[in-house]
């Protein structure tokens, strides 16, 4: 496939706490446009660091991401919104007021 159709790429990705915890080892992943990804594992086996790394909340180690074929370098989550890239908390609060499509979509509504 073109390199166009990646919506997505992390590379070598690989996070070691400060204090020495080792989170993530070279892992890579691919997402193309129109796909829909799970990430499944066992507690502590790195999903939550991996999503925070593409979502610009903590930064990898070592690695590369690209959105689009541009790499990329997300100092905050603000960075990350204005690439396309959100994120939905396994135990996340919702706005009471706002509906089931409203509640999603803040983010990317306050940063327009």
């Amino acid at each position: 496939m073109p390199s166009s159709d990646i919506a997505v790429e992390m590379r070598g990705i690989v996070k070691v706490y400060p204090d020495g915890v080792v989170a993530l080892r070279g892992v890579d992943f691919v997402v193309r446009r129109g796909e829909i990804h799970g990430v499944l594992g066992e507690n502590g086996a790195g999903k939550t660091t991996l999503m925070r790394i593409l979502y610009g909340e903590i930064k990898p180690t070592r690695g590369k991401i690209f959105v689009f074929g541009e790499e990329v370098s997300f100092r905050s989550p603000l960075d990350a919104i204005r690439k396309g890239i959100a994120m939905v908390y396994q135990h996340f609060a919702l706005i009471p007021t706002l509906t089931v499509l409203e509640n999603p979509f803040i983010a990317v509504s306050a940063i327009r």
